[in-house]
């Protein structure tokens, strides 16, 4: 008989003991965090998610327990070159190895290549999924290519004619110069 796994309180070490699997679709509004980087997305978007756990034999050691996750989200956000909505894919396909608690990740985290989480019997898996999509969001969102031509210069022609209408500072030194020259003679 095979355990039921919840992802909120997911009990690492039985879920690689097992090799189970998790999968879901669940709304966006689930995760709090990233709803707010994209408020527009309103209850329509899903963010797609699949866990594995998994046992590793190591000669010599203990053995290692491991989640493989992969998730993906498509978040509409503001293309930062020409200002308009653009759908970004957010996706997150990364490993993690558990170990015994937190010293033992923190003290084995230089030399080790994955990425390293304390085990727990209620471990928050959305937590993570959430975390993880976080982290892969571009900093900057833009389209591949823009639907409108981008507009690269500002031109304002109240400004410009302000601008004509101020004496240049330089000729304004020069001309206190020459007065000054004049005035000495």
């Amino acid at each position: 008989m095979r355990k039921e796994f919840v992802a909120a309180q997911l009990d690492v070490l039985a879920f690689a003991q097992d090799g189970a699997q998790l999968s879901g679709a669940d709304a966006l509004r689930q995760f709090s965090r990233l709803q707010a980087e994209a408020p527009q997305a309103g209850d329509t978007r899903t963010v797609r998610w699949t866990a594995r756990g998994e046992q590793r034999a190591v000669r010599g050691a203990a053995t290692q327990i491991w989640l493989h996750l992969q998730a993906q989200v498509v978040l509409p956000l503001t293309c930062q070159r020409c200002l308009g909505p653009v759908d970004v894919t957010v996706q997150v396909d990364r490993s993690f190895r558990f170990v015994a608690d937190e010293a033992t990740a923190e003290a084995e985290d230089d030399e080790a290549e994955e990425d390293l989480l304390a085990v727990s019997r209620s471990f928050d898996l959305q937590g993570l999924i959430e975390d993880e999509l976080l982290m892969e969001m571009p900093v900057v969102p833009r389209h591949a290519q823009c639907p409108a031509d981008v507009k690269l210069a500002v031109a304002d022609p109240e400004f410009e004619a302000q601008q004509a209408a101020k004496p240049n500072p330089f000729a304004v030194l020069h001309q206190l110069k020459t007065d000054k020259g004049n005035q000495i003679k």
